[in-house]
Formats: structure tokens, sequence, C-alpha cells
């Protein structure tokens, strides 16, 4: 191998330019595919790797008679009433209602003017489900959710700001005029996509304020995200028993039998409600876990996808005019070919030989590719898209990125390889 490299270094010596149309033919098509498959990797990853076959999104269909189709996909969102009931019956191990909403912080510091922040009411249960990590303090309790508890759990950026660096629990921070005790200070943490609520931004940061939703409703407080209402209800759209879907519901259930039996928990609940006369339509749920949930929705941008594709195409024509750049360049050395068949090496060591140096070209335009893909990255944390700050290389995609580069080059160098060993050496011998 040592040699084969050194007969490699010797090559690239002597045909400098051919070498480095290579490199670059390479590394524009690795930089290419490596920018577009990074962002797709990020966009498409598993935002709770180990638990997203566990956490579960419910869907009821509470809506009237009117526009009904037998089978149709229920809403995404809950009402009120619903999402409270389901809650309180407690029937999963863990369980959530939730929805998205916006504040004013008045800041005690007198630097600070007043600020908007993000704001998610929700229950207790939603930082256990999700793994959410503290720096300092926890998550309020469930009898603080029953008693509508002033607490709250803020962003570790925001108790910064508000504190510059005191500890923040215990202490208070004031949103549109309400004083909330902090019970806790969140690490930095951003789940990506934003599974838990796709309607306020599916690759939107996480919110900054965290306060039982129970509070949120006796305080208020504005609400973000989208609602659906199928009946006339005035300004109580939010209103206990307003005709309006607009609560996520997320539970989890650790195995396959505790998720069956929950749906028919559902389909019973629905059964009951069609009794009551609030639900108009037969029982229709879907419970679907995380991976099921951001497949259905199809969270990932349809533009993304296709600029992969486009991507790799333009990484097969590069390795294509690499193909012939090799073929010419190894086909020149039948001379050298010959005389080290006539000394005795096989048609596999000049097969492995050529390889090699393929390889090494590869290597060479992977280098270079990353520089590009750093380049092209960068381009796209410039767009004014909601994922655009999350455009990065991590330790993967940069394996990856030399695995790819060196298997496209070897592949490449196949053909070339092959047509250099089947080189007759007695023709080449008898020409000198």
């Amino acid at each position: 191998m040592l040699y084969y490299l050194d007969l490699a270094r010797r090559s690239f010596a002597r045909n400098r330019v051919l070498t480095s149309l290579m490199v670059v033919a390479i590394a524009l098509g690795i930089g290419t595919s490596m920018t577009t498959l990074t962002v797709l990797y990020l966009l498409s990853s598993d935002p709770l790797p180990g638990k997203s076959d566990r956490l579960y999104h419910v869907q009821l269909d509470p809506m009237g008679k009117e526009g009904y189709h037998p089978g149709e996909e229920p809403h995404l969102q809950l009402t009120r009433y619903d999402a409270e009931t389901l809650w309180r019956a407690r029937r999963a191990k863990h369980q959530a209602l939730m929805t998205g909403g916006y504040g004013v912080a008045d800041p005690q510091r007198a630097e600070l003017s007043s600020f908007r922040v993000d704001l998610r009411y929700t229950s207790a249960d939603f930082f256990t489900m999700f793994d959410v990590p503290f720096a300092r303090g926890g998550p309020w309790s469930e009898r603080e959710d029953d008693a509508r508890a002033r607490v709250a759990v803020i962003a570790k950026e925001l108790a910064e700001k508000l504190f510059d660096g005191v500890d923040a629990v215990g202490r208070t921070v004031r949103i549109d005029q309400h004083d909330l005790v902090i019970v806790g200070v969140l690490e930095r943490w951003r789940p990506t996509p934003h599974f838990y609520d796709l309607h306020t931004g599916a690759y939107d940061e996480v919110e900054q304020v965290f306060l039982p939703f129970s509070t949120s409703r006796e305080l208020e407080l504005e609400r973000s995200g989208s609602i659906d209402c199928w009946s006339e209800t005035g300004p109580a759209s939010t209103g206990l028993h307003a005709p309006c879907v607009w609560i996520q519901f997320w539970t989890q259930l650790d195995s396959p039998d505790e998720a069956a039996a929950y749906r028919d928990f559902l389909v019973s609940y629905s059964e009951e409600q069609q009794r009551a006369g609030r639900f108009q339509r037969p029982p229709n749920v879907r419970l679907r876990n995380v991976t099921e949930w951001l497949d259905f929705r199809q969270v990932v941008p349809s533009d993304v996808r296709l600029q992969t594709w486009l991507a790799f195409a333009f990484l097969a024509v590069c390795l294509l005019n690499t193909v012939g750049l090799l073929l010419a360049k190894f086909l020149r050395r039948s001379r050298e070919i010959g005389v080290r068949r006539a000394l005795g090496a096989s048609r596999r060591a000049i097969f492995a030989q050529f390889l090699v140096e393929a390889g090494c070209v590869g290597l060479a335009g992977g280098v270079l590719g990353l520089g590009l893909a750093w380049l092209g990255l960068w381009v796209v944390r410039q767009q004014p898209e909601q994922y655009a700050s999350l455009a990065h290389l991590d330790a993967t995609m940069l394996a990856t990125n030399f695995v790819l580069a060196i298997a496209s080059s070897s592949i490449a160098g196949l053909f070339p390889a092959w047509r250099a060993a089947r080189v007759p050496p007695a023709l080449q011998l008898k020409s000198q």
C-alpha cells in the first residue's frame, strides 16, 4: 500500500493539471451534495432518539355533520374541553396538553426595556415526557397545575438576560403585568423539528417561558398558532365549551399494548361524547408516534428534497467527467504498466495500484469539497428560512463527507483501473 501511495504521489507530480481538474470536479460535486445532504439530514433527524416511538399525538373528531366524509382525517388539534377531559382522566403514564402563546416581559433591570417573549402553556408532564434538560431547578408539579399556580420555567438565555448570571430560581418574571415565580431554568434545548407543536413553526426556536396551561387561561394570556372553529363563537373562541380546536395533546405509552389500550379508550370516549350529543360524527381517532406524526405532516420542505436529488445528479455528472480523465491518465501510462507486468506484477496488483490512486484523488477532492460545503452552508444560513440557523456540519456529516468523496472516486476509478490492468504488456514492450 505504501508503494502504491508513493506511485500515486509521483503520478500527481507528473500530471498536475490533469490531477487538479479531477480534484476540482470531485470537490464541486461533493461540496454541492454535502451542502444539501446536511440540510436534509438536519431537517429530517429524530428529535427524541430512543423515545420517539413511545410518544403519541392524539386526534379526535368533534366537528359537526356538515362536510363529513367517512374515513377522512380528523382535525390535527383538540378542543379545550376534550384536551382537559383527557388530561384529567390520566389514562397514560405521562400526558401533556399544550398550546403556544406570546407576551411582554418586563425586566427588573433598569437598563433593559420591555420585550416580547414566546410562551408555551402546558402541563407538568411536558418536561418529563420530552426529556427537557434543566440547568437549575425543575418543573412544576401536577398539584400546581390543578391550583393554577403562578409559576414558570424559563430558558437559560432569558435567565441570563433578565438576571445577568444570578441564579433565577425563586425569583419572579413579569409577563403582561403578571408576576410568575421561576421554579426552573432550562439548559440549551432545541429539538429539531419542533415536533410537539408544528402549528407555530416546524423549525422554530423553543419557547422562552413555560407556564401551566390552567394558569394561562385564568390570566387570559394571548395565544398563538392555528385555531379552527365550525360555528360562531364570538370572542370566546378559547372558552371551555367553544366549538374550536386549538390544543395539542401528547401521551407517553411505553408498549404496543399500552398504545392499543389507549386507542380503545379514545374510541370509547368518542362514543360517550356522541351519546351526549357533543360529537356528531362516528368515532374517528388517530394515535401516531413522533416519527409517524412527522412523516404524516411531511415536515421536511419538498424543495429541500428536490435540491438534494439535483445535487447528487450533479455529483454523478462530475464523476462521469472524472472517469474520462482517469481513463485518459491511466492509459497514457501503458508503457509503465507493460514494464511492471513483465517484471511479474499481476493484473490484480495493477488494478489495486490505480484504484489507490483514484482514492487519493477522492481524498483531495473531499478536503476541498469540505471547504465548499462549509461555504454552501454559510450561504444557507443567510437565507430567510426558519431552518437556516440549523445549517451546520456535525461530526456525522463531517465523516460522511470523506466517506462519500473516497467512495465516489473509487467507484469512478473502477473502470479506468480495470482497463489499465488489461493493457497487454507484450505490445507495449515491443513499442519500446
